[in-house]
């Protein structure tokens, strides 16, 4: 049996099981997974148990089926990932087994606005504003629009390399990053996101706003990413209290 000591329900364990084995390459795209019968002795479940699985991995749009024939992978690549614990876009495309990029679009220095003021606590009378678009193996998959604080990049913007912008905050020892207050939203059209990332008019993208947080509680950096709904999907684990 593949499972661990895991306090959560079994089909949500099959379903991150499953993903993983799509995401190494075991079940390859367009290819049909076995029956649900060798898939349960696989897995060390009951079938009824994997067909719970299988509906939300349909719903996810991670498999599909085709009546009389079987369950195949589904043909578009995804980044799965839950939005439970906090980490970068780098970590998050390199998690899915793809190669992260960066395409740089602009850095600057922007004035301290009265709404990032209130936003930051701050009394700086600047902020560094960066936009970038992240690639998983060389497709654009997520426009970044990111403020942070001055303090955050003491070298300046010239420090930001390829590497995730949490690293290079985080580099100099003297800031880390320790929580997130995020909001998701669909967005059905933003001129600026979709010419960046490429997409048609029938494309929809998630907005995903963070405030970032050091472990002291003081806010230093403002990101808004705008992620290709074929491209990223996300989940969250709930637990009854």
């Amino acid at each position: 049996m593949f499972v661990k000591k895991d306090p959560r329900h079994l089909y949500i364990q099959v379903i991150e099981r499953l993903k993983q084995d799509i995401q190494s390459g075991l079940f390859q795209r367009h290819e049909r997974l076995p029956s649900e019968a060798k898939l349960s002795e696989m897995l060390g479940v009951s079938r009824a148990t994997l067909r719970e699985a299988l509906r939300v991995l349909e719903e996810e749009k991670v498999i599909y089926k085709k009546h009389g024939v079987g369950t195949f992978v589904a043909s578009q690549p995804m980044v799965l990932s839950g939005i439970e614990q906090l980490s970068s876009l780098t970590t998050m495309i390199r998690n899915a087994n793809m190669e992260p990029g960066t395409i740089l679009q602009e850095m600057s220095v922007i004035p301290m606005t009265s709404e990032f003021a209130g936003r930051f606590h701050s009394a700086d009378k600047q902020l560094f504003q960066i936009k970038r678009i992240r690639t998983a193996d060389g497709v654009p998959v997520v426009y970044c629009v990111d403020i942070v604080l001055p303090e955050c990049l003491p070298d300046g913007l010239e420090s930001l390399t390829d590497m995730s912008l949490f690293d290079t905050i985080e580099k100099s020892g003297v800031i880390k990053i320790g929580q997130a207050v995020a909001e998701i939203e669909p967005i059905s059209h933003h001129p600026e996101a979709f010419d960046a990332l490429s997409c048609e008019a029938a494309h929809s993208l998630l907005l995903l706003s963070q405030e970032h947080f050091s472990e002291e509680g003081k806010m230093v950096l403002y990101s808004e990413n705008f992620f290709r709904s074929d491209k990223f999907k996300f989940h969250v684990v709930r637990k009854r209290v």
